[in-house]
C-alpha cells in the first residue's frame, strides 16, 4: 500500500523559504514519479511541479512554480522534497506529495502559512 508523509510546513514571512519532505513507505519509492500538489483554503487541489521516476532527471513545473520551487528526490532516503522560495502569502495552502499529477493518491498534508 502506497502511503506518503509530508512534513516540513509552517509560518515564513514573505520572501522567506521552507524545505517540504514526503516520506514514502509501502511501496517500490524509486519505481514512481511524483508530484506536488497544493489547496489553498477554500480552492481547489493546482498542480505545481513533477519528478521522473529512478533518478529523477526530468522536473516539469506549473507557470505559478516555475522559478521559485524546487522538486527532487532521495531514492535512498525514500524521500520527495519540495524546495519553495520567495513565498508570497498567495503560497499559503497546504501542500501534498502524490503519485499522479491530480492529487488522488497523496498524503495528509503540510500546511505552509506565509504570513509577515
Amino acid at each position: 500500500e502506497v502511503q506518503l508523509e509530508e512534513s516540513g510546513g509552517g509560518l515564513v514571512q514573505p520572501g522567506g523559504s521552507l524545505l517540504l519532505s514526503c516520506l514514502g513507505s509501502g511501496f517500490r519509492f524509486h519505481t514512481y514519479s511524483f508530484s506536488w500538489v497544493r489547496q489553498a483554503p477554500g480552492k481547489g487541489l493546482e498542480w505545481l511541479a513533477g519528478i521522473s521516476s529512478g533518478s529523477g532527471s526530468k522536473q516539469v513545473y506549473s507557470d505559478s512554480a516555475k522559478g521559485r520551487f524546487t522538486i527532487s528526490r532521495d531514492n535512498a532516503k525514500n524521500t520527495l522534497y519540495l524546495q519553495l522560495n520567495s513565498l508570497t502569502t498567495d503560497d499559503t495552502a497546504t501542500y501534498y506529495c502524490s503519485t499522479d499529477r491530480t492529487g488522488t493518491n497523496r498524503g495528509h498534508g503540510a500546511q505552509v502559512i506565509v504570513s509577515s
